[in-house]
């Protein structure tokens, strides 16, 4: 059918009310704020630094192209992607997830089938069984949520799967699109957000929250930040999500983001886990679930307990 630290949630749930309407003065700590206190209404929303305001703009709609799972018969290569990345696997349900990139060095430049700066970005759950989402499908159905920005489709959204559903995809809510080996997806409302070259990657992150009812995206780039929900029923991630993976890959269809020689990834992934567990999650090699790639070899990976448990790897070519 594959990229985000909420990297402060308890620094930004103890901000003080003037902190939030003013924002953090330093630009990443207020990118962590507003990742972790996002709009929960309904529609899209823009946030500009260093205010802790969201304001709604109108939504656009990503185009039906699958950002598909990892293909089984297609061989894992050293190349990060296709089912070869590193997830964060935890013991407990998570509520919250983020994406960062804490160094992107020596990069010069990255094409996707030939397009320079054509790429995705993907944080994405794990494959979860036992979902409501899937009760009418059998036990075979497996229900997934990826958090996306598409540099082709200029905006961020969250991509659902129920993958082994079957041909015929659920009726509601309206916009399932079969991909015609028995999986549907359907695709949220769209943040629009400006094609973003890769020279950026060290000012991006990404956000995904599943709680209350919602599950909500939050994408920062610099001093601006977006965000769009959807109701958490589509996949019901709140219950069974338990892995994360994040990275920069191809823009959609199982396609590669091709790095020039000598460019290096330092990727973090953060969650806050429901229950008072601090302990350091799993660094789960070839554990990843997106079917797109890019031409970097991942490095060791690490990973941390606190407040917010997380895991760092490299990835260069």
């Amino acid at each position: 059918m594959k990229l985000v630290a909420l990297a402060l949630p308890l620094f930004a749930a103890s901000l003080t009310a003037c902190a939030l309407n003013n924002g953090p003065s330093d630009q990443s700590d207020w990118q962590d704020a507003v990742i972790a206190n996002p709009s929960t209404a309904p529609g899209c929303f823009h946030a500009a630094y260093p205010s802790m305001d969201w304001q709604q703009v109108n939504c656009g709609q990503a185009s039906a192209r699958p950002f598909a799972s990892f293909d089984t018969a297609k061989p894992k290569q050293f190349e990060v992607g296709n089912g070869a990345d590193y997830a964060l696997v935890s013991s407990t349900v998570i509520s919250r997830a983020s994406g960062t990139f804490i160094e992107a060095k020596g990069i010069t430049s990255e094409t996707n089938n030939g397009t320079s700066d054509t790429y995705s970005l993907q944080l994405n759950s794990n494959f979860m069984s036992g979902t409501a989402a899937c009760a009418s499908a059998g036990s075979g159905c497996l229900s997934w949520t990826q958090f996306v920005y598409s540099t082709s489709e200029t905006s961020a959204f969250m991509q659902d799967w129920l993958i082994g559903f079957g041909n015929t995809c659920p009726a509601t809510p309206a916009g399932w699109n079969s991909d015609g080996q028995g999986d549907c997806f359907i695709n949220s409302a769209a943040a629009n957000v400006a094609q973003i070259p890769t020279s950026d990657l060290a000012s991006l992150k990404m956000g995904g929250k599943a709680e209350n009812g919602l599950d909500i995206l939050v994408f920062a780039n610099a001093g601006d930040a977006f965000t769009t929900n959807q109701p958490d029923s589509i996949t019901n991630l709140s219950t069974a999500w338990t892995a994360n993976e994040y990275n920069i890959i191809g823009d959609g269809g199982g396609t590669e983001a091709t790095f020039n020689a000598g460019a290096s990834i330092r990727v973090r992934i953060g969650v806050d886990a429901n229950g008072p567990s601090t302990a350091a999650p799993t660094c789960q090699a070839n554990d990843g679930t997106t079917g797109e790639t890019n031409n970097l070899n991942a490095g060791p990976c690490s990973a941390f307990g606190g407040e917010e448990p997380s895991i760092e790897f490299t990835e260069s070519d």
